[in-house]
């Protein structure tokens, strides 16, 4: 057997089973929040602002740790890693539960960020050391797929548990979930990590954690405080700035944090650039869903969060069946990222053109498309990825990926909600203030019962030129992400150096 190849183990997809459950929840608690917003709002006397910041402060932190918490794990080791994100998860969901102000709950939100990166960027790590390069293709369609169901079913379970309880439980059901997963991950998860124990790249750690802060606290800044305003400018453009210094200093020196050397892989450079694409498309336009389910089409959070499932459930029925892998699976990766980009491009634009006048049949026409691209799409980019990168460096390129999606995510949500915005207060009735082109709210109540209909008219036509122009970005880019990847041609995983297979260990025996 190859000196880097992984040996199967019986246990290997109970393994993944471990891995799927942890990860569902990180993904779980972002979708249930979304549901549980209007209550806390009642229940911590939260405005507007806090309340972005109680879903900023989570992606904050995790956007910001995911690629020193790759590094860390690559050292240290990745199960070590994964147990301690989900005791910080768990103390920080239980601090969630019960904080009495908003300012409390900002904090605990903050935790709950650092402990989803370490969560975050070990997961998909340990899945590609734990299969073989056979079977690696179906254990990331199955980690993708059941990410996916967390997605789907988190409005649901939110909307059960606040008919039911109070808005604390929707963080409270997080903790039987991390109990179970502890106990998991220590007993059945081996270990693994970079058996030559680089150096610690503690200035690459500070440089890639405050740039990345910087970057994502200016995107989301930029549709509230004005994108050309001092707090925008200076804190995207610090962020910028010490990105760009991480970069040099990560070429410099012998032991990097992040090599960046792999970006001179085309395949390497395709997927990421594809994965970003992936969620700037789905985080935008989700984005915008919400608000044309619940002010268009007139349906309560509940039933809009019902009504964006099948996405998720597309995703969920193509890969668990397999069914994903046989159409796809002949085809060469940049083949497959390209239908499936092309394929959620589809879906936006039947999203925005058969659902503008309020035809929830071809919004879910679009919803089924986006997840058949998804599911076309992230399995071929989540496999080149890692297959470009020495194993090795797997925490590092599991990290990258949860970085670029979280950085994608913000981008659609700013960019395609900063373009609503705009489109919307250019086209409200003369008189109305330009603050109102904010919220439809506050439009319909400025513009009363005469202005009623030429509001909600440019509200809907504002939301479907953003739609549109998420589609065309996610076309134009997923043929680029395609042609990468097929311009740098076969490239096989790299051979690692002697002694640098995985130090995995025995499965702890029951007992």
């Amino acid at each position: 057997m190859p000196e880097n190849a992984v040996a199967r183990r019986p246990d290997r997809w109970l393994v993944l089973a471990v891995i799927c459950l942890v990860q569902m929840v990180v993904i779980l608690d972002n979708t249930i929040l979304n549901v549980a917003l209007p209550s806390l709002a009642t229940g911590l006397h939260a405005d507007t602002g806090q309340l972005q910041w109680v879903i900023g402060a989570y992606s904050l932190a995790q956007a910001g740790l995911l690629i020193a918490a790759g590094g860390m794990a690559d050292r240290y080791g990745r199960k070590k890693v994964q147990l301690i994100g989900l005791a910080l998860f768990g103390l920080g969901s239980a601090g969630a539960s019960l904080a009495s102000d908003p300012a409390q709950l900002i904090a605990a939100r903050a935790g709950m960020g650092v402990g989803g990166s370490l969560l975050l960027a070990t997961s998909l790590a340990i899945v590609v050391r734990t299969f073989d390069a056979e079977e690696q293709p179906k254990a990331i369609a199955a980690w993708s797929a059941v990410a996916m169901l967390g997605f789907a079913v988190g409005p649901v379970i939110g909307g059960v548990l606040l008919k039911f309880f109070w808005w604390g439980a929707c963080f409270m059901v997080n903790l039987p979930v991390v109990v179970l997963g502890l106990i998991a991950v220590a007993r059945l998860v081996p270990e693994s990590k970079d058996p030559r124990g680089a150096r610690p790249d503690v200035l690459g750690v500070l440089l890639s954690t405050t740039g990345m802060v910087g970057v994502v606290f200016g995107i989301i800044q930029g549709p509230e405080a004005g994108w050309t305003s001092a707090r925008t400018l200076v804190s995207g453009g610090l962020g910028l700035l010490l990105l760009v210094v991480f970069a040099l200093w990560e070429s410099r020196i012998e032991h990097p944090l992040l090599d960046m050397g792999f970006f001179r892989n085309g395949k390497f450079r395709g997927a990421v650039s594809g994965g970003v694409l992936v969620s700037f498309g789905m985080g935008g336009s989700l984005f915008l869903l919400t608000q044309h389910l619940q002010f268009v089409l007139g349906y309560g959070p509940l039933s809009a969060g019902l009504r964006t499932a099948p996405m998720a459930l597309t995703v969920v029925l193509l890969n668990l069946t397999g069914t994903g892998m046989r159409l796809t699976g002949k085809l060469k990766p940049g083949v497959a990222i390209a239908l499936g980009l092309t394929l959620l491009a589809f879906g936006l634009t039947s999203i925005a053109e058969l659902g503008r006048h309020g035809s929830y049949p071809g919004i879910l026409l679009g919803l089924v498309l986006i997840g058949a691209g998804v599911a076309c799409a992230q399995p071929a980019m989540a496999g080149s990825v890692m297959s470009s990168i020495p194993p090795e460096k797997a925490g590092v390129g599991s990290g990258l990926m949860g970085t670029l999606s979280e950085l994608g995510n913000s981008l659609g949500v700013a960019v395609l909600g900063a373009v609503l915005t705009a489109g919307f207060t250019g086209k409200l009735p003369a008189g109305l203030p330009s603050s109102v082109g904010r919220s439809l709210p506050e439009a319909l109540a400025a513009a009363g019962t005469a202005g009623e209909h030429q509001v909600r008219s440019a509200f809907g036509d504002s939301l479907t030129n953003s739609q549109l122009i998420g589609a065309v970005a996610v076309l134009i880019g997923g043929l680029l992400a395609g042609w990468l990847i097929q311009r740098a041609g076969r490239v096989e995983p790299p051979v690692a150096a002697p002694g640098d297979q995985p130090t995995d260990q025995p499965v702890a025996q029951a007992g």
